[in-house]
């Protein structure tokens, strides 16, 4: 399959089931919020490192998870009857991110969430479109993760935990809030075991690019989450 040249914001992606087998599908054009709202709502995210042009991905089969699908485990439960954490949504969105570049992940090297990503989703987030959750230890932030909501359907990015157990917490808390307010699908983007042990599964591409077109019907609500308690 060709890569696909993107000249500059203005162009269309080209169908997306034309990706690569690694699911590479464009280069080039730039991080704006539009850019990045007609991206996602296509199935195809950024990734890449800083001072590179921008690389475009549409991975499938998708790892995509059903908020009621949610599998929170005995210990799960056992941590979360126990209130050691506070948990909040879009408290402090700029300090997840910062957090989920800066944590050690395994086998990688570098992060791909470099400053040009973060100040273009920080405006996504000023529109209420990307959307964070934090837990907290009294007023240490030890965990979350970031995301965009996208219609019906929650584009996860990244998570981090500081402490065992966290980053589940936080989407374990996303999960029943989306399930509220009546969202289909958790877009997972990369293929996990850590996710797929939280509930998460493979859809083929078909039912895939299926449901983004059926998603592309719902208005993409611009909000704020900030006055969510749990």
């Amino acid at each position: 399959m060709p890569v696909f040249l993107l000249p500059d914001e203005f162009s269309l992606f080209p169908d997306p089931a034309l990706a690569d087998r690694t699911g590479l599908l464009a280069i080039g054009g730039v991080l704006t919020p539009e850019k990045l709202i007609q991206a996602y709502q296509n199935g195809i995210f950024p990734w890449y490192h800083y001072g590179e042009p921008v690389h475009w991905y549409c991975l499938t089969p998708r790892l995509m998870l059903v908020p009621s699908e949610i599998n929170v485990s005995k210990s799960m439960r056992n941590l979360m009857n126990r209130s050691l954490y506070n948990v909040t949504m879009d408290n402090d969105f700029m300090a997840v991110m910062h957090a989920c570049r800066s944590i050690d992940r395994k086998n990688q090297e570098g992060s791909w969430i470099h400053y040009e990503l973060m100040e273009a989703f920080s405006k996504l987030h000023d529109k209420g479109i990307a959307h964070s959750v934090e837990i907290w230890r009294e007023s240490q932030l030890v965990g979350g993760l970031y995301g965009l909501a996208m219609g019906k359907m929650f584009c996860g990015e990244s998570m981090f935990a500081k402490e065992p157990n966290t980053s589940k917490l936080a989407l374990i808390h996303l999960c029943r809030f989306l399930e509220s307010k009546k969202f289909d699908f958790i877009d997972c983007q990369q293929d996990t075991a850590h996710l797929r042990k939280m509930g998460a599964r493979l859809y083929p591409q078909k039912e895939f690019f299926h449901f983004l077109q059926m998603n592309r019907e719902n208005d993409i609500v611009q909000e704020s989450w900030n006055d969510i308690r749990f």
